[in-house]
């Protein structure tokens, strides 16, 4: 049941992977996404975004971190931020920004515990991992970046997020 759309949003190009069966709304997962790049002024951009089971996501965290248990959210930046810089006639080519992966059935599970909404845990996720993308960490200091999630939710409506 995998499916693979491509969603332009503005200066934003989410191309989204989908292999799962979650009830996810990918036209509010693109929105969101544009919505977070755009108030970073990271537009034009493109965005990959997968959606994974369990397994793969466990697999991927252990190659890529070494961490042998399934996570959340992996993003995997292609660029340096700050690296790019506009063209000699000053128009700004897309920046290729990278992948992110979100484990639907772990948000869940997460949104469960938390006594949360799962639209609401997604939209976490779906921000944090394009923040990561954009160069913000949170190893050191959480605050920023958790305070900077917040705002960027708070200015969203994240119950699209996820199909009744």
């Amino acid at each position: 049941m995998a499916s693979l759309e491509t969603m332009l949003r503005g200066d934003v190009v989410v191309e989204i992977a989908d292999l799962t069966r979650a009830l996810i709304d990918h036209e509010a997962v693109a929105d969101l996404v544009a919505h977070v790049l755009e108030a970073e002024r990271a537009a034009p951009a493109e965005v990959g975004l997968r959606f994974v089971g369990e397994r793969t996501m466990r697999g991927l965290n252990d190659e890529h971190r070494g961490v042998n248990a399934v996570t959340d959210v992996l993003s995997f930046p292609l660029e340096t931020p700050g690296e790019w810089t506009a063209a000699a006639d000053g128009e700004r080519p897309p920046r290729l920004l990278g992948d992110i992966v979100v484990c639907p059935r772990r948000a869940a599970r997460q949104a469960t515990g938390d006594d949360i909404p799962v639209a609401f845990e997604l939209g976490v996720l779906l921000v944090h991992g394009v923040l990561h993308l954009l160069g913000w960490e949170h190893n050191a200091a959480p605050g920023p970046m958790a305070l900077r999630q917040a705002e960027l939710l708070q200015s969203f409506d994240w119950s699209r997020l996820v199909r009744a």
